[in-house]
């Protein structure tokens, strides 16, 4: 018992810090999980050293890795998932193969490694990119919907369920007679894993959910959720994989559950909390005294690799149809080393493959890496436009964003474009065609597109153009100067931003609707000069409040006009108020 006023102390300390570290970046308009990073770092052993048990901390931060997988499989759509399907899987594979043998011939030729089994060992190690990392930033950027962050996601899972391989063959790599009964074994369980989640999925969680929901017990619920969570994590923690990937499994068994949202909800608050920790005992590992002598060494590292693994990434993405502009995007989102590395660096360490000094030098290179990740991902937007001002790409980017398929009749005027046909631009077209009237969709998903076709056919074809709504060859094919109006449902903020302003500057006179994604972003695109900005939330509040109105024995004529009221101020009377604006 002695010891548990330190571990109090210590988690306290951890995050009161981590709040305080990620207000600042708040403040500085920077991603607050680089304020976590720091934290971890100025309180950590190697910094102020008021962190006393950083092994207690590292095993609260397991369980913000878990979280934050299972929220993931909670919100990913297994349909979304399979647009991407391809890459996620072969890319990811050829991605992991491609950087493994890169490095180990580098390190090789260098004489940074001394047999073809380090060189292997420090190629595994490299290849992985950090799924906690990647799936934080693109969560506060609002862009885990879009196409460069479904790519990123399928890529970072794929890699996820080859760290167990990895974990399973490394020990034996100096062993070629066990090298195939290692392989066979954790094939077999990962296979026997598989068909127990499709069990669980079928048969087993969704009755538990529906019982439990039944019981109206909010505490109930959130620990069935919270149980289920963490019991897959352990059981494919006990089989050699990765407790993230048990923790996303878990969250994909219950996502086509009607009671999804109300998990998510729950889960949510201690998914932050606990993912902070994460972030900030990744910061405890860094040595500021190891940095600062090897300074130089470990930035010509952290360039070469995160330039490396970019280089290695791109034409990949290229190589599988997708634009310019995603392929810079996840190739810039992916190009850092992943949490897990360090797992695979500890058992490098007790091998032998590394020694301690090597090892430090590891560490200290990751951490840089996953810290500069939210910078890169801010980067690449800017890389793309900077990119398409090259003389001697302009060509090749023309061509590249050419429209892939095209679908439009000569003959096309009056129609409604609708730019995106996710899951809003779906039921957007339904209603449309409901009523008559003439659409056409630009989407930037193949399978979205063969969707499209499959849904409607042969009932009604509706015209489309395949392809980058923000690209100008695109808007061209799509008869905008004959068309009424342009609904722009994308779930990528900087996408509908160049949307909006290249299609008023071939159409200035057209009527543009789009949505916002965050309460700023709603003058933004009114200043660019969309007739109409619809921020989901608060219509969905709208909505609500109209139904209550008209519970309290409201008029329908009044409720109504108190809406077109709010809509037409552009939501500003129900907007949060600004901080720092009370009093």
């Amino acid at each position: 018992m002695t010891a548990a006023p330190n571990f109090v102390l210590d988690l306290t300390l951890a995050l009161g810090a981590s709040a305080i570290g990620g207000y600042i970046a708040h403040r500085l308009k920077q991603p607050a999980l680089l304020g976590y990073l720091i934290t971890g770092l100025v309180i950590g052993p190697y910094g102020l050293g008021l962190q006393t048990d950083v092994e207690q901390i590292e095993a609260l931060a397991e369980v913000g890795i878990a979280f934050l997988l299972f929220a993931l499989g909670v919100e990913f759509s297994l349909t979304e998932l399979k647009r991407v399907k391809a890459i996620a899987i072969w890319g990811s594979l050829l991605q992991l193969g491609l950087t493994t043998l890169l490095v180990c011939s580098v390190s090789l030729l260098s004489g940074t490694a001394e047999s073809v089994l380090q060189g292997i060992f420090l190629g595994l190690v490299l290849s992985l990119s950090s799924t906690a990392v990647v799936l934080k930033t693109l969560t506060e950027r609002g862009e885990t919907a879009t196409v460069h962050g479904q790519v990123m996601l399928g890529l970072l899972i794929t890699q996820d369920i080859a760290l167990g391989l990895m974990l399973a063959i490394l020990p034996v790599l100096n062993q070629p007679d066990t090298l195939g009964p290692a392989l066979a074994m954790a094939s077999l369980k990962f296979l026997l894993f598989v068909a127990g989640a499709v069990i669980l999925e079928r048969w087993v969680v969704p009755p538990l959910i529906q019982h439990v929901a039944a019981t109206e017990s909010s505490e109930l619920f959130l620990l069935t959720v919270v149980a289920l969570c963490l019991g897959v994590a352990w059981v494919t923690s006990q089989l050699g994989l990765s407790i993230a990937m048990g923790a996303f499994v878990a969250g994909l068994m219950i996502s086509e559950n009607d009671y999804a949202d109300q998990a998510l909800g729950k889960i949510l608050p201690l998914r932050d909390t606990f993912a902070c920790l994460f972030f900030a005992s990744i910061g405890m590992l860094i040595d500021p005294s190891l940095l600062l002598g090897d300074l130089g060494k470990i930035l010509e590292l952290v360039t070469l690799i995160m330039v490396g693994k970019a280089l290695v990434i791109l034409p990949i993405v290229l190589a599988f149809g997708y634009s310019l502009k995603t392929a810079v995007k996840t190739s810039f989102g992916l190009n850092q080393i992943g949490e897990f590395s360090f797992v695979l660096a500890l058992v490098g360490l007790d091998m032998g493959l590394i020694s301690e000094q090597r090892y430090s030098l590891l560490l200290g290179t990751i951490a840089i890496s996953l810290m500069l990740t939210p910078l890169w991902i801010n980067l690449a937007p800017k890389v793309v436009d900077w990119l398409h001002e090259l003389p001697m790409l302009k060509g090749y980017l023309k061509q590249a964003e050419e429209p892939k398929l095209l679908s439009v009749p000569d003959d096309l005027r009056d129609h409604v474009i609708v730019a995106g046909y996710g899951r809003v631009g779906q039921v957007l077209v339904n209603v449309l065609l409901s009523r008559g009237y003439p659409v056409l969709v630009i989407e930037n998903s193949e399978t979205a597109v063969q969707g499209l076709r499959n849904r409607h056919a042969p009932l009604v074809q509706i015209p489309f153009v395949y392809g980058d709504a923000d690209s100008e060859l695109v808007l061209e094919k799509t008869c905008l100067e004959s068309a009424k109006a342009l609904a722009i449902t994308l779930p990528d903020p900087a996408s509908t931003r160049l949307v909006l302003q290249r299609a008023l500057a071939k159409a200035p006179g057209l009527d543009v609707i789009a949505r916002s994604h965050t309460n700023e972003e709603i003058d933004v695109l009114t200043q660019l000069g969309a007739r109409e900005v619809v921020q989901p939330e608060f219509e969905a509040a709208l909505e609500l409040g109209s139904h209550l109105l008209n519970t309290l024995g409201e008029k329908s004529i009044e409720i109504q006009s108190v809406l077109d009221w709010i809509r037409q101020d552009r939501y500003r009377s129900i907007r949060p108020m600004p901080q720092g604006s009370e009093g």
